[in-house]
């Protein structure tokens, strides 16, 4: 009796280390999408979710600092892409030069009361992740943006300063190239795994 015991528990243990079954995805990398009886017995139809895989990185602390840097910064870019995308919007609405210049300065002091205060506490690490992030979500450079908003004089300076300090504005993102770690971090980061 207790031997037989011991055999159905050990058949059943697996299925109680299972967990509960969903209509929906709940980050486990699978999903219940329905149940088809055969013979009698109820069989869920299990959808796998794409799992992204990557090399591993040579240097887990470097890659630690800069997963911290692309959590930190992302939403950042985010938010830059949509600024960016309502400021084009609203330049092909307004008639005049004289409008348009007034819209980009008056936009340009509110993002810099908002955003200052939070890009000077990052670190260069962080400033040039945004950087990178900035080219992949708007698909131009930051110099790019500069240059278009605030003029060709405006943006070569900032690039002289950025230089001073070992970053640069006219970098461009790749994804397949020196930026893949990141890109990978970013796809972990969309996929809600981080």
């Amino acid at each position: 009796m207790i031997r037989l015991r011991r055999i159905l528990l050990a058949a059943l243990a697996p299925l109680l280390a299972l967990p509960a079954w969903s209509q929906t995805p709940r980050g486990r990398g699978y999903s219940v999408q329905e149940w088809t009886v055969v013979d009698g017995d109820t069989i869920p139809q299990i959808r796998i979710l794409p799992v992204p895989v990557f090399r591993r990185p040579v240097d887990l602390r470097r890659y630690r600092r800069l997963v911290e840097a692309v959590r930190r910064v992302y939403p950042i870019a985010q938010i830059a892409k949509a600024r960016m995308a309502e400021m084009e919007e609203e330049l092909l609405r307004l008639p005049t030069k004289k409008e348009q210049k007034a819209y980009i300065k008056g936009v340009y002091r509110q993002i810099k009361e908002e955003y200052t205060p939070v890009l000077k506490h990052m670190t260069r690490t962080q400033g040039r992740v945004l950087l990178k992030l900035i080219d992949r979500e708007t698909d131009h450079t930051a110099y790019e943006v500069l240059r278009e908003f605030r003029g060709g004089f405006v943006a070569g300076f900032w690039q002289n300063v950025s230089r001073i300090f070992g970053q640069n504005l006219k970098s461009a993102y790749d994804p397949e190239g020196e930026d893949r770690a990141i890109e990978q971090i970013v796809v972990y980061y969309e996929a809600g795994w981080l």
